[in-house]
């Protein structure tokens, strides 16, 4: 069984202490819900685990992977801003992301649909909406599979639609075996999910 975890983890940005003495455990079907106030360090936790920030004290651990990959390499990391190029179409997007990830051209028909965006796999992206634009990052999870996922605000500019959409695609990845840890300020519409609070709240 894969899991996921850390042990006395400590950032540091700027030199500042954003924390220290941080640990986790996630195993396959499970998530984590990552909370705490502004500056509390939910984003850099996440980039410490998908390789993106240099791990300051600690140790982070992957049991049951693949040997031959980084963590980074099996995750999928979702950040605040939706990598996307705005004269590509919605599908050329979603193409160019799976083609990067996986050196696949898969059929982006059912993933744009997954997020309800199959409407719009010709419109360049440039007009698509915040919300939309989330989809379109969200429809990434599952054109290119991978075990692990990384949610920094995932459902912050979806509307009630989106969202249940989001729980939806969660749930059936904790199903299907994979893991997930998800930075939020509310909850991330998973019941059962374990948290770990950063910081003292305001």
């Amino acid at each position: 069984m894969m899991r996921l975890s850390a042990s006395d983890l400590a950032c540091r940005r700027g030199g500042r202490e954003v924390f220290a003495g941080v640990g986790f455990s996630v195993a396959a079907g499970e998530a984590l819900a990552i909370s705490g106030r502004n500056g509390s360090g939910k984003s850099s936790l996440l980039r410490m685990v998908v390789g993106l920030l240099r791990v300051a004290g600690g140790r982070i651990a992957l049991q049951g992977g693949d040997p031959e990959l980084t963590v980074g390499e099996q995750a999928h990391y979702l950040g605040h801003q939706d990598a996307l190029k705005p004269s590509l179409s919605v599908g050329e997007n979603l193409r160019f992301w799976a083609d990067f990830l996986a050196g696949a051209a898969p059929d982006v028909a059912a993933p744009l649909a997954a997020v309800g965006l199959d409407a719009l796999a010709d419109l360049p992206a440039a007009y698509l909406s915040a919300g939309q634009r989330r989809r379109l990052s969200m429809a990434r999870l599952i054109a290119v599979k991978r075990p692990i996922w990384l949610l920094d605000e995932p459902a912050s500019t979806l509307d009630a639609a989106g969202q249940c959409r989001l729980s939806e695609l969660m749930r059936t990845h904790l199903d299907g075996g994979g893991l997930i840890l998800a930075a939020a300020h509310g909850a991330i519409g998973l019941e059962g999910a374990s948290e770990l609070r950063l910081g003292s709240e305001p």
